[in-house]
């Protein structure tokens, strides 16, 4: 031990040090039992609904005529413009 520490220092160090790892442990077990709490709730409050479709609507296309396509180019060219 030190010269210039006296024991008292050297205890409340020692008991600074152990409360902040208890503490430590104690902020980490309370949030990983917070997440597993959360997470059976939110299974038991969805367990009423449908399985959801994985995959989207299929696309759609709509074939333009010669004279539409010239409208678009139009339309485009003037929404560019400003």
């Amino acid at each position: 031990m030190p010269q210039h520490v006296s024991v008292y220092q050297l205890l409340g160090m020692t008991f600074l040090v152990l409360v902040t790892v208890a503490w430590g442990i104690g902020l980490a077990v309370m949030l990983r039992r917070g997440r597993a709490e959360a997470a059976m709730r939110r299974a038991q409050s969805l367990s009423g609904l449908p399985d959801q479709r994985q995959v989207g609507p299929e696309r759609e296309a709509v074939e333009l005529t010669p004279v539409e396509q010239d409208e678009f180019a139009v339309l485009v060219r003037r929404l560019s413009d400003h």
